[in-house]
């Protein structure tokens, strides 16, 4: 059985990390390159780097902070925000990273998957989708969860995998920063869809929410970001309690 993974998430904005909730009302907390030593510190599995108004904002992603956490951490390090193009991607791995979250880009132009998937390999290649459910129905949102589009998140996992996307990063705007569980449904839906891995994010705000999408879907990784930027729970006490509930995690 593989292990589940643990991975804190820093949205980043001005070269700073920070939250909010749905995407908005972004607070400041920490600089990113002492954030990511303590995380790695603690035992995260991996650690995600968003640049989240990088395609707002119409920009590259923030490459020197990138290359400044890398040089901190010694685990999976997965950078997204900005990057539209096999070069950006290159630009990006040469900083540091190890794996490219792609999401709006990777929507608009598909294309981008597999050429990256082919030039890098699939485990190279995350695919970001951030879902909203509208009026009953589950809808991919792109430019950092501010436009809408009318395809089903399941629709479009499923095409990120035929061209050869090697893992999904499913976020739901909904449940994001109010600490009230992942949404099982929607992911448990994703996990039935494909067969490469799925890391759940939007809405952990406990231990216990971390077991219930362990146990109840097939996602592999658990992304958290309040729950580790307020210490609400600390990764390794996080780890004890899922291996005693039967969870496998690496320790």
């Amino acid at each position: 059985m593989a292990y589940k993974r643990i991975i804190p998430c820093m949205d980043i904005k001005d070269k700073r990390v920070v939250k909010g909730v749905g995407f908005v009302g972004l607070k400041d907390i920490e600089n990113p390159v002492e954030l990511g030593e303590k995380y790695y510190k603690e035992g995260s599995d991996e650690l995600v780097f968003l640049d989240i108004s990088a395609s707002i904002e119409g920009r590259k992603t923030i490459l020197d902070v990138v290359e400044d956490v890398s040089k901190k951490i010694f685990i999976p390090f997965t950078v997204g925000g900005g990057i539209s193009s096999v070069d950006d991607m290159k630009d990006v791995i040469k900083r540091g990273a190890d794996k490219i979250s792609v999401n709006t880009a990777a929507f608009l132009n598909p294309e981008l998957i597999s050429n990256g998937a082919q030039t890098f390999g699939s485990q190279c290649i995350t695919v970001a989708i951030d879902v909203k459910r509208i009026k009953g129905r589950d809808k991919v949102f792109i430019y950092g969860g501010t436009k809408e589009t009318d395809v089903n998140p399941v629709n479009w996992a499923k095409y990120a995998q035929r061209l050869g996307a090697g893992e999904i990063l499913l976020t739901s705007i909904d449940k994001d920063g109010k600490k009230s569980g992942y949404d099982i449904e929607l992911l448990d839906n994703i996990c039935r869809s494909v067969n490469i891995p799925v890391i759940a994010s939007g809405g952990c705000g406990s231990k216990e929410d971390i077991l219930e999408v362990f146990k109840k879907t097939k996602v592999t990784g658990a992304l958290g970001a309040s729950i580790f930027h307020y210490e609400e729970e600390s990764i390794s006490e996080i780890k004890k309690y899922l291996m005693k509930n039967e969870v496998m995690v690496n320790i």
